[in-house]
């Protein structure tokens, strides 16, 4: 696999703050890697480090073989930053054109416009669009220029349910035509929809890289939902680690081992209806896995300073 960009034992501080702490990192072509991670965990300074808009405090950074910050390095990058200010008063399709211009095969405007629906609004002045058709039209422009790579950075933001679906299916089509992408979202279910591969990302540290389907089976929790009239007695039978109540009436139990914790159920006499059994979603598996290393971490620490 060819390796677009890659980040080798990089950290990155700003004052007394540690962004980024000795991360390494291979980004290969043909792949849409799902970022994720709280607030504050270094997305965001690890995406601006691959677009050449800040350097490493140590460590060394390669895209496309070359140095991020060289103008021609970054002419098959796409980027939709988190905050994209647009100019008020030129219209959809002249952004779309003006940004065109700096490519040598732009995508010809209809057919982008189609892509990303917003041909109707090609006459319209950016100022005048919705906080959702701006974003559609930031993630449009990141692949004007048909990018090898393409760094989206909270891509839906703003977008209701039935708009980031659309543009879920946009970003797939632009992937099968050859684009790999790095996608950040607050929208868990984002990540579990788009990304073949999870990277998790904490405090400044990689936590996580692995395939999707991996990382989920990585999670030892599984959830157990049921109706009972006796939802206590069910959230103190053995092997039950947490519990939650459900806006339907039904209860969700979490349980690392969902045999023992059925055979318990069955065996304790309480009545339920409607047992369904699942693994973890992608959320859950975040909140397991950030837990566990950040823990992890925590020991080795102590360890090291015992």
């Amino acid at each position: 696999m060819t390796t677009l960009a890659r980040l080798d034992r990089v950290t990155r501080r700003f004052g007394d703050v540690t962004a980024l702490d000795d991360v390494s990192l291979e980004i290969g072509a043909g792949r849409i890697v799902g970022l994720l991670g709280p607030n504050g965990a270094g997305k965001t300074t690890l995406l601006s480090l691959l677009q050449g808009l800040r350097r490493p405090s140590s460590g060394t950074i390669e895209l496309f073989g070359g140095d991020p910050s060289a103008p021609s390095t970054r002419a098959h990058l796409g980027c939709t930053p988190q905050e994209t200010a647009l100019p008020a008063t030129l219209r959809v399709r002249e952004v779309i054109e003006f940004i065109g211009r700096h490519f040598d095969q732009p995508v010809p405007t209809a057919e982008l416009a189609e892509e990303f629906g917003l041909t109707a609004l090609l006459k319209r002045q950016t100022g005048a669009l919705s906080g959702g058709q701006r974003r559609r039209l930031s993630v449009a422009l990141a692949f004007v220029g048909r990018p090898k790579l393409v760094l989206l950075d909270e891509p839906t933001t703003g977008l209701d349910v039935d708009g980031r679906r659309a543009l879920w299916d946009a970003v797939r089509r632009q992937h099968e035509a050859g684009a790999t992408v790095v996608v950040t979202s607050h929208y868990l279910e984002e990540i579990e929809a788009l990304a073949q591969r999870v990277v998790v990302v904490d405090r400044g540290r990689v936590l996580v890289d692995d395939e999707l389907h991996a990382v989920l089976d990585q999670v030892e929790l599984r959830m157990l939902r049921l109706t009972t009239p006796e939802a206590q007695a069910a959230i103190a039978l053995p092997g039950v680690v947490d519990s939650r109540p459900e806006a339907d009436g039904s209860l969700t139990l979490f349980a690392r081992d969902a045999d023992t914790a059925v055979r318990e159920l069955v065996a304790s006499g309480i009545p339920f209806r409607g047992l369904t059994v699942r693994g973890a979603s992608l959320e859950e598996a975040f909140l397991t896995l950030t837990a566990n290393a950040n823990a992890a971490i925590a020991e080795s620490l102590k360890e090291n300073q015992a």
